[in-house]
Formats: structure tokens, C-alpha cells, sequence
């Protein structure tokens, strides 16, 4: 995973950066709000770690520029501005979470994981989302699984998106109704059954590893095994 740190002060920069290449992370860094900009727009990341006070343009307003041509990349505020005023400027910019100085490095750690969702096995970068050999791509509307494009109505990839960003989470059957079809389930009705069926023959047929899931008597979920 490739993470950019955007922060002015070197030391911190330095132990930022030797913590998360000890535990597997490629980091590059900036010491301006400007060369971060550049940086976070020209590169793919998997997270972004800023802090406030920094020269050029302060981490308030290049989070704002970074959300405004990239809306998915999670965002870290790590500064020493602790106020709640501070934390709220901050969630307001576009920040997905605000950490302050000093801080534990297993925490930050701990951070960085929840936003990427390593732990159910999914990573989000940009636009697209991705879990074993299976990749979903948002802007062209396009699944993609171990190099096969598979073609999916509308529908479909509503219905399929919405298992990836909840992998590993049971989602019942009126869920997935009132969230894909904006419908209250009615117990007589099997849309929700025909369309996982059909996501099945689209996903998993030709494949060993079984991603979708019925859970008896609850509803489905999408998960590597």
C-alpha cells in the first residue's frame, strides 16, 4: 500500500515514515501544502496523511482541493490543533478522520487500516474497489475478475457494489431491497433472489473461490473465504 504524508516539521516526518515502512507501507512525503497538491494529484495513493500547519497552502484548504478531484482517497489530519473547533474545520474539509499530536503509533496505525478496510479483506482507491481477484471499476461502470470483463446491467452493478463496500457485513433481503430498488420488501416478492442468483452465474460460476454467500434464514454477503 502507497501512502502520502504532506507535513513541514522533518522529524516527524522521518518517524512517520520509518514506522510505516517498518509495517509494510511505500511513503512518500512533502514538506509544502503545494508539492502535496501536485503529489495527490498526479499519484495513486491508498491514504493521505496531512497536517495543518503547513507553508504554501495549509492541510484545511488542500484537503478541500484534493476532495473537489478526489472524492474516495481517505484522508488523515495528524496535527497538533486539538480543539474541537479544529477537529471540526477539519472533518469539514473533507477529512475521513483527525488524529492529534502527540500521538501512539499503533493508533495511527490502527487508523490507517479502518479506512483502507484491510480488515475485511477490501481495499477502495480512486474509483474503483477491489476484493480477491474480483475489481470493481466506478467510473466506467466495468467488473473485472482475474482479467475477465464481465457486462452487468445497471441493476446489477448497483447491486454488486453495494455487497463489495459491505464485505464481510450480512445483509438482509429487505436491505438490500429498500437500498437497490428503494422498495419495503414484501415477503412475496423474489427480486432480491433472482438478481443474487444472477450476479452468481456472472461472478462465481467459472471460478474455485466463491465469493457471494447465503446465510440461511438472514439474507447474503459478499466474502473471501
Amino acid at each position: 500500500m502507497k501512502l502520502l504524508i504532506v507535513e513541514d516539521e522533518p522529524k516527524v516526518v522521518e518517524l512517520v515514515k520509518k514506522g510505516l515502512e517498518e509495517s509494510g507501507y511505500i511513503v512518500d512525503f512533502a514538506y509544502d501544502g503545494q508539492t502535496g497538491e501536485l503529489m495527490a494529484l498526479k499519484n495513486q495513493y491508498d491514504l493521505i496523511i496531512l497536517d495543518v500547519i503547513i507553508p504554501v497552502i495549509n492541510g484545511y484548504e488542500l484537503c478541500r482541493r484534493i476532495r473537489l478531484k478526489d472524492p474516495n482517497t481517505p484522508i488523515i489530519m495528524l496535527t497538533a490543533l486539538g480543539s474541537t473547533d479544529d477537529k471540526v474545520s477539519g472533518f469539514e474539509s473533507g477529512a475521513d478522520d483527525y488524529l492529534v499530536k502527540p500521538f501512539e503509533f499503533r493508533e495511527l496505525i490502527a487508523r490507517i487500516n479502518s479506512l483502507t478496510k484491510r480488515a475485511s479483506g477490501i481495499s477502495q482507491f480512486k474509483n474503483t474497489l477491489q476484493i480477491a481477484g474480483l475489481t470493481l471499476d466506478l467510473d466506467k461502470k466495468m467488473a473485472i475478475r482475474d482479467g475477465n470483463t464481465i457486462d452487468l446491467t445497471a441493476k446489477e452493478f448497483a447491486l454488486l457494489e453495494y455487497l463489495m463496500r459491505n464485505a464481510g457485513r450480512v445483509l438482509s433481503r429487505p436491505e438490500i431491497a429498500e437500498k437497490i430498488w428503494d422498495i419495503t420488501f414484501d415477503t412475496g416478492t423474489n427480486v432480491v433472489d433472482v438478481y443474487i442468483n444472477i450476479l452468481r452465474k456472472k461472478i462465481d460460476k467459472d471460478y474455485d473461490e466463491k465469493l457471494i454467500h447465503t446465510k440461511i434464514g438472514i439474507g447474503y454477503m459478499l466474502e473471501k473465504k
